[in-house]
């Protein structure tokens, strides 16, 4: 898909589709008056009859508009211009796009991004643009026989600002969402392939793929054998009832100053979770091959620092197996000793994130981390508490939060912070061992951070729970890329 930053009048553009906003009650954005002026007030005469009044989620495609060199005009309503805001921003550009991809047009021309939004500049308007319509017209097909055949896809949008001091900033936001877009779109092919082919062989040879095409991405991927001499037990009590070998892949981006310490981010790569022995219900039970997304979106990340080529220095830590039942599989009440020297009773098995999170979070201490962050679909309490619309936020560290809120917020990556006090603590107690793997129903986002939390004391870490905003369910089933866009925006405000 190419983008193309442009400054020019509406009434100028010799393309397939012109896109234009209307606000409400039918008051003509600039472009559109521009456009009404050229067509001796065609638009404001059609708006005066009712068929467009600009309610946000509104669409109207004009053909043959006079005065214009535009095959079509497409009108999108954007709601009240007072209220204009992030959230309805993007639902304008989500808006045009899908509307878009019906009319089979393969170029156009949006002159939306010169939309005022409150707080809100030209490269933040570009840079939304362009990730919401990547995002769109993302197909997973890999596993289709027969592709469909499908009416001509846009293949070119341009994306205008108001003049053209603003180009820079335009051709700098199309080249960051670009990168983004290419790191999401890695994360979402890793989490929709089946498990049978995305095994933790898989996602290691997709890492060392990454090292290939990136020469400042240095790859290292530790066998069993390796993981079982530095004390990485819990880890591989996962993947002891699995016929597929664990891996810890670590993948080092060193960008930056020598000097300076790196961001390291953990993902939880768990490629297919039957549960293991405390064996989960069959219903939805093929979603559990987006148990991984957490490894994805490392790699996502790792993808679209070095396509950005980004001066900074990162570090990812992806602990990946597959958690099966069988007759050499872990077993409710066996006890580990996990790399840091504690020691673990497995009350549950199906509770196996935090296992091979807990060694790969002590490993990542010697990089000597500025931050540790990890990202995992943990609890399905996070989908009880938050849905499928914010990530759950929990660590040691308040600025850390808050720059990753702060993100969120930023992209439309959400994340909502939950308390990790020490009063939950108490609720892992164990009478065999230091501590068990799950504690209790009652705030079981909370206490799997909390059971993390004793494996991060030496560094300053954060904890992000995806369960609800991974994938989606039902019709449209399939993976998200979050929480890539959070993460990149954290990196790009730290360079």
């Amino acid at each position: 898909m190419e983008f193309i930053i442009k400054s020019g009048n509406p009434e100028k553009q010799r393309t397939a589709c012109l896109i234009v906003g209307i606000c409400e009650p039918r008051r003509l954005s600039t472009a559109a008056r521009a456009i009404d002026k050229a067509s001796s007030k065609h638009l404001s005469n059609l708006v005066r009859r009712g068929d467009m009044d600009g309610k946000l989620g509104q669409s109207l495609v004009l053909h043959n508009v006079p005065g214009l060199l535009a095959d079509r005009v497409m009108l999108i309503g954007c709601g009240r211009e007072r209220d204009l805001d992030d959230q309805k921003y993007r639902k304008i550009i989500e808006t045009s796009i899908k509307q878009l991809s019906q009319t089979g047009a393969t170029e156009a021309v949006s002159y939306l991004p010169e939309l005022n939004i409150k707080g809100r500049d030209i490269r933040w308007k570009i840079r939304q643009a362009v990730e919401i319509t990547n995002h769109h017209l993302y197909q997973f097909t890999e596993f289709k026989s027969k592709k469909k055949r499908e009416k001509k896809s846009l293949c070119r949008l341009v994306l205008t600002v108001p003049s053209r001091r603003e180009l820079t900033a335009g051709d700098l936001a199309i080249k960051e969402a670009q990168g983004i877009s290419k790191g999401i779109r890695l994360t979402r092919d890793l989490a929709n392939r089946p498990s049978n082919v995305c095994t933790p062989s898989h996602l290691a040879a997709q890492a060392q793929h990454l090292g290939k095409t990136y020469k400042n991405i240095k790859v290292n991927v530790l066998e069993r054998d390796e993981m079982r001499k530095l004390g990485m037990n819990s880890l591989l009590s996962v993947s002891a009832g699995s016929a597929e070998p664990p891996k810890l892949i670590t993948l080092e981006y060193l960008n930056g100053r020598k000097d300076s310490k790196p961001i390291v981010l953990v993902g939880k790569g768990v490629t297919f979770d039957t549960g293991g022995i405390s064996i989960k219900p069959a219903a939805a039970m093929d979603e559990m091959k987006f148990d991984m997304c957490g490894a994805a979106s490392v790699l996502g990340v790792m993808c679209a620092v070095a396509e950005l080529g980004l001066p900074i220095n990162l570090v990812g830590v992806i602990p990946t197996v597959e958690n099966m039942p069988s007759g050499t599989a872990t077993k409710p009440g066996d006890i580990f000793t996990t790399m840091s020297g504690q020691t673990v009773e497995v009350l549950n098995t199906d509770a196996e994130g935090r296992l091979i999170l807990c060694d790969a979070l002590t490993y990542s201490g010697r990089y000597n981390p500025d931050v540790v962050i990890d990202i995992a679909t943990l609890t399905g309490a996070c989908v009880v508490a938050l849905g499928k619309v914010a990530t759950g936020l929990l660590g040691n560290h308040s600025p850390l939060a808050n720059d990753l809120l702060a993100a969120g917020e930023y992209t439309g990556d959400r994340a909502w912070q939950l308390p990790l006090w020490d009063e939950y603590q108490s609720l892992l107690d164990s009478p065999f061992a230091d501590m068990a793997n799950i504690g209790g129903r009652d705030g079981g986002t909370i206490t799997a951070a909390c059971f993390l939390s004793r494996y991060t004391k030496n560094y300053r870490w954060a904890h992000l729970d995806i369960a609800g905003t991974a994938w989606t369910s039902g019709a449209d089933k399939g993976a998200t890329g979050r929480p890539v866009k959070l993460l990149m925006q954290y990196i790009l405000d730290k360079c």
